[in-house]
């Protein structure tokens, strides 16, 4: 059985790495109201092939996978993905006007400065529990800061 690292690193984000998947940077923005859904990012790298095939929470009734698509009219619409595939190696961003998560029937809106936990099941890493950090609803992802 392969053990579990979590560590944090200098900015106030966790990363966590399980066997070869590591999540870095997950983060949500804020949302004004519980009654609308919502967006969920983060940065993931395998060291194998994998795909991401199911994700949950305990403050969402759904949470989808979504990919961003622009048409040939120049407007972007989301899609509903079933998976998302990892290619070894590559780094797989799901950043705002990109790739996201959606979360559907929140409990209550998500509140800037709080965090809530998401598990991630991966067809062959398995299940993994990650801490995802609220920052402001107009946040376009966690700062680095200088160290």
């Amino acid at each position: 059985m392969l053990g579990r690292i979590v560590f944090t690193l200098a900015t106030v984000f966790a990363s966590a790495v399980w066997a070869d998947i590591a999540v870095t940077d997950p983060w949500a923005r804020a949302s004004i109201l519980d009654a609308r859904p919502g967006a969920a990012y983060m940065t993931i790298n395998s060291t194998e092939n994998d795909r991401l095939i199911q994700v949950s929470t305990p403050i969402a009734a759904n949470v989808m996978i979504h990919a961003t698509e622009t048409g040939a009219d120049g407007v972007s619409r989301m899609r509903h993905i079933n998976s998302l595939e990892l290619p070894a190696g590559q780094a797989v961003s799901l950043a705002p006007g990109e790739m996201h998560l959606m979360l559907m029937g929140l409990d209550s809106k998500l509140e800037e400065g709080t965090s809530f936990p998401m598990t991630l099941l991966f067809e062959k890493a398995g299940e993994i529990s990650v801490e995802f950090s609220v920052l402001g609803a107009a946040a376009t992802g966690p700062e680095v800061k200088d160290q």
